[in-house]
Order: C-alpha cells, then structure tokens, then sequence
C-alpha cells in the first residue's frame, strides 16, 4: 500500500508557474506508474499526465502539451508536474494517483491509490 500527500498548489497569475509535488510513503515507489489528475469545480475529474515507473515514458492531455511536465525522483519517492503557462482554465483541484505493477495508466479506475489534492488556482 502507498500513501500520497500532494503539495505545492496555490494561487498564481495567468502565465505564471507552479511546481506540485507528490510525495509517496509505502514500498516500493519504482513499481507503481503515477499520475496527475485535475477536478475543477461542477465538472468531472479530468486525465491531466502519467509517467511510467522508469520515468521514460510520460503522456498529457492535449490542453497541456508543451506547458506541463511530469517527472519523478525514484530516490525521494516523489513524482512532480511542473506547470508553466499557466491559464485561468487550469483552475482545479490537482489529484496524483499511483498505479500498482503497471506500464502508463491514462484512466481514473486504473489507478489504486489517490491523494487528497492540492488546490491550483489560476487568475486572469
């Protein structure tokens, strides 16, 4: 089992950056592919990035590419997104999750374990 604690959310400017972090507890951490997910207010949780468990795989949204960055640190059992350019539609709820013993998981249900989201908030 793994525990993951999001941080690193808050509130920016239109064409700012933030940096989240998503720090994992439990075994393990390599054999898990992770993943970023986004829930803004009335809408449905949205697939935001994934990385496999080498970190030589990754796969967005296309309303992220070239903006967004998924990476992860084995060593320090933490997975990031790095977030630049940001835009008032990128105002959500940010969620990491972790997939046990897969390759790259793109969908909600595939995924065991979720945090408990860090809040990204976007003006114009």
């Amino acid at each position: 089992q793994v525990q993951l604690v999001e941080s690193g959310g808050g509130l920016v400017q239109a064409g700012g950056s933030l940096r989240l972090s998503c720090a994992a507890s439990g075994r393990s951490f390599s054999s898990y592919a992770m993943g970023w997910f986004r829930q803004a207010p009335g809408k449905e949780r949205e697939f935001v990035a994934a990385i496999n468990w080498s970190g030589g795989s990754t796969y967005y949204v296309d309303s992220v590419k070239g903006r967004f960055t998924i990476s992860r640190d084995n060593a320090k059992n933490t997975v990031y997104l790095q977030m630049n350019s940001l835009k008032p539609e990128d105002t959500a709820v940010y969620y990491c999750a972790a997939a046990w013993d897969q390759t790259i998981v793109l969908i909600a249900h595939g995924y065991d374990y979720w945090g408990q989201g860090t809040q990204v908030t976007v003006s114009s």
